[in-house]
């Protein structure tokens, strides 16, 4: 892989914005797969997750990031950290913006946040498949007002449009120099996180308002067999009647969620999987440094 350094742009990205904003969703579609997880819920994405996107004369290093809010509890507030610790060493902050309903009190927080760090921003507003006829140099002008940005793209992270002047934008920013990961790397997470974070969607998506977000996933077992992966998972809930929701009447619930991850999961690898889910009742892990610790948080 010997691109000149002259030529070639490469560096990092750091996706940040409000809870909700569609973060997850547009890092999956520049990537083209599935690495981030997403649901309608805000604060889905709790880690860091790097995604890398390849071009012939660029490399951009995406950083997704949880969404930046008003935390108050010890576990939202390190799940803000985590979105804004990494500012200092990236060469662009890809700032998204929800074009129909900004999160005013998020975008404060976010734009003071990048006031002190003097990085090149580009806005993305994203969500105008939602609107019928946005008004978007109105709605530019706004944002501008607010912070001096290089670049403003509109558009649908859900539905692709706009991708290529937003990596346009971000690439024109980018320092010359060499990639930082070969061509066939998509991330650097590993491959029992991505499992962790995929079962944890499911759970999010298939129990709908019931379970809140003290649920966490971990992965006790992941072995490479011919053509085949055993995994054993766990589901970390804090209360004994959500682990019966999870469960659900006669077991219906958790294989459910068993299936639609196994699907997920069997596209990811290109072999089948043996996938086991067990529920643990952990009281009040949300609350608890050392869980949160040992959840990866």
């Amino acid at each position: 892989m010997n691109h000149p350094t002259t030529n070639f742009k490469s560096g990092f990205a750091l996706i940040l914005g409000a809870p909700n904003v569609g973060k997850s969703t547009l890092l999956n579609r520049l990537l083209g797969e599935k690495i981030s997880i997403t649901s309608r819920k805000p604060q889905t994405t709790r880690n860091k997750i790097l995604g890398v996107f390849h071009m012939p004369d660029a490399q951009i290093v995406f950083l997704d990031t949880p969404g930046v809010h008003a935390a108050k509890d010890i576990f939202n507030k390190k799940i803000v950290e985590v979105a804004i610790s990494s500012i200092g060493d990236v060469d662009v902050v890809l700032l998204l913006g929800d074009v129909n309903k900004p999160d005013h009190v998020s975008g404060k927080i976010l734009l003071k946040i990048l006031s002190e760090t003097n990085k090149p921003v580009v806005l993305a507003l994203n969500k105008i498949d939602r609107k019928k006829s946005p008004d978007i140099p109105s709605i530019s002008e706004q944002w501008n007002s607010m912070y001096s940005f290089k670049a403003i793209v509109p558009i649908s992270a859900k539905f692709g449009f706009g991708m290529e002047k937003l990596i346009k934008a971000l690439v024109n920013i980018l320092p010359p120099g060499s990639p930082f990961f070969p061509e066939d790397t998509l991330t650097d997470m590993p491959m029992r996180f991505i499992v962790s974070e995929i079962i944890r969607e499911k759970v999010f998506r298939l129990t709908g308002e019931e379970i809140p977000y003290s649920i966490a996933v971990t992965v006790e077992k992941y072995e490479e067999k011919k053509n085949l992966s055993v995994i054993h998972a766990v589901i970390h809930v804090e209360k004994d009647s959500q682990k019966g929701i999870i469960i659900g009447k006669q077991g219906q619930m958790l294989k459910k969620i068993g299936q639609d991850s196994r699907k997920d999961i069997e596209k990811l690898l290109g072999h089948g999987i043996f996938l086991n889910l067990f529920v643990r009742v952990q009281k009040n892990w949300s609350k608890d440094t050392k869980a949160l610790r040992k959840f990866g948080y």
